[in-house]
C-alpha cells in the first residue's frame, strides 16, 4: 500500500482518539465538572453531531481546494479544538472544544476516503478505505486505552494535550506524503444533486441505525463492565483494549469481504452484530463471557464500515467526496442517535445493561432497511463488487457514472 495511506491513518488515529478516548474518562469527567453521568455522555453525542454538521458543511466548502491542503486544514480545526478541552475551565467550554475538534472529522475521513481510493487499483479500493480506518481501529488497541491511563494516573486534561501532539504529528506527516490531488468539486447544486438518489439516502440511513447501535451500546461500556461485570476501574483500559483489537481486525477483514462481495458482507455482519449484543446484554454478569463479547462486538460491529461507506461510493455520481463525507456524517449521527436513545434508558433506570439491548433494537433495524434497500434495486449486490466497477463507482471517482 502506497505510504500516503498511512499518513492518512495517523490522522484518522488522532481523530479516533479524540472520539472515543472520552469514553474511558467519563467517571473523571463527570466528577471534575460536578454533573451527571448523563450529561457527561452529552460530549460524545455532541461531538457526534459536530462531525454529522460538519462533515457536509466542510467538505461543500472545501470543494474548490486542492485535497492535501484542505486535509491539513481540517488537522488545524482539530488541534485547536483538542487545546481547547485540555484547557476547559467549565464543562460547558469542554463542550466547546469537542464541538470545534468534531468539526474536521467527518471531512477529513470524507476527503480522505476519496484520496484513498485514488491511490490504489479499482479492485483494491475498499481495502485501500480500511487501511485509513485503521487509524481509527488502532486508536482504540492501543491509543484509547492508554489515553484512559494516562487520564487516570495524571488527570483527564493530560491526555488531550497528548492528542493535540499527535494532531500536530499528523499534520507533518500528511503534508511530507499525501500528494497533491487536484479538486474535482463542481458548484453546490451539482454537489447536492446526489441526494436525488433513493439509494444514497437509503445508505445513509442504513449506516445511522447498523452503526449506530454498536455506538450506542458502546457509549456506556465502562458502566457496564464495572457496574455490572464488576471490573474495576483500573481493568477498563485493558479491556478496551480487547474491544480495540477487534475494531482493528473487523476493519481490514470487512474491507477485503465488501471488495468480494458488498450486500451479502453487510447483511451478514448485521445479523451477526445484533446476536452479538443480545447474548452481551444477557451474560454481562460473567466476567468470561463480558471479555468475549467485548471483542466481537468491537470487531463485527467495525467490519461494517467499509462496506456502508462503499455502498454510498457506489451511487455517488458527480459527487464523490461529498458522498463520502455525508455518509462520515450519518455514522456520527448513528453514534449521537445511539448514545442518546442509551442515556434516555439509563436516566429510566432500566440498568447498565439497557445500551446493549438498545444497541440490538437499533441494529435490527438497519438490518431490516438494507435487506429491503438491496431489494428495491432488484439484488444489485448479487455479485462482487470488485467485479462491477467498470459500471459502479466502487471508489466513488468522479468519471464514473453510478446508478441513481
Amino acid at each position: 500500500m502506497p505510504a500516503a495511506l498511512y499518513a492518512l491513518a495517523l490522522g484518522g488515529f488522532g481523530i479516533g482518539l479524540t472520539e472515543f478516548v472520552i469514553m474511558g474518562l467519563l467517571p473523571e469527567v463527570a466528577v471534575d465538572f460536578g454533573v451527571t453521568d448523563t450529561a457527561a455522555g452529552y460530549l460524545i453525542s455532541g461531538y457526534a453531531l459536530s462531525v454529522a454538521v460538519g462533515g457536509i458543511i466542510l467538505t461543500v466548502a472545501l470543494r474548490g481546494l486542492e485535497r492535501r491542503k484542505a486535509l491539513l486544514s481540517l488537522l488545524v480545526l482539530f488541534i485547536i479544538g483538542n487545546m481547547m478541552s485540555a484547557l476547559a475551565p467549565t464543562y460547558e467550554f469542554m463542550l466547546a472544544g469537542r464541538v470545534v475538534a468534531a468539526l474536521c472529522h467527518g471531512a477529513f475521513f470524507g476527503i480522505g476516503a476519496v484520496v484513498a481510493a485514488d491511490l490504489v487499483a479499482p479492485a483494491r479500493r475498499a481495502g485501500a478505505i480500511s487501511v485509513m480506518f485503521a487509524g481509527l481501529t488502532i486508536a482504540n488497541v492501543a491509543g484509547v486505552p492508554l489515553g484512559t491511563f494516562i487520564g487516570q494516573a495524571f488527570g483527564w486534561r493530560a491526555t488531550f494535550w497528548a492528542i493535540t501532539a499527535i494532531g500536530l504529528v499528523a499534520f507533518a506527516a500528511l503534508a511530507a506524503l499525501v500528494p497533491a490531488t487536484p479538486a474535482t468539486g463542481g458548484s453546490v447544486r451539482q454537489e447536492f444533486a446526489l441526494f436525488r438518489s433513493r439509494q444514497v439516502w437509503l445508505s445513509m440511513a442504513v449506516t445511522v441505525l447498523g452503526y449506530g447501535g454498536m455506538f450506542g451500546a458502546f457509549t456506556y461500556i465502562a458502566f457496564t463492565l464495572t457496574e455490572v461485570s464488576g471490573f474495576s476501574s483500573s481493568t477498563v483500559p485493558w479491556l478496551l483494549v480487547i474491544f480495540g483489537v477487534g475494531l482493528f481486525v473487523g476493519n481490514l477483514a470487512g474491507g477485503r469481504a465488501a471488495d468480494r462481495n458488498l450486500g451479502a458482507t453487510l447483511i451478514v455482519l448485521l445479523s451477526v452484530l445484533t446476536v452479538i449484543l443480545v447474548v452481551f446484554a444477557a451474560t454481562a454478569t460473567n466476567q468470561v463471557a463480558t471479555v468475549i463479547a467485548l471483542g466481537l462486538m468491537g470487531g463485527v460491529g467495525f467490519a461494517t464500515v467499509p462496506g456502508l461507506q462503499m455502498r454510498i461510493m457506489n451511487y455517488a455520481s458527480d459527487a464523490p467526496t461529498l458522498a463520502s463525507g455525508a455518509n462520515i456524517a450519518a455514522f456520527n449521527v448513528g453514534n449521537a442517535v445511539g448514545a442518546w436513545i442509551s442515556g434516555l434508558a439509563l436516566a429510566a433506570g432500566l440498568g447498565y445493561t439497557s445500551p446493549l439491548w438498545v444497541g440490538a433494537a437499533v441494529t435490527v433495524l438497519g438490518l431490516v432497511l438494507l435487506i429491503v434497500a438491496t431489494r428495491l434495486r432488484g439484488g444489485e449486490f448479487s455479485g462482487t463488487t470488485a467485479a462491477s466497477t467498470s459500471t459502479t463507482t466502487a471508489a466513488a471517482t468522479p468519471s464514473v457514472q453510478a446508478p441513481a
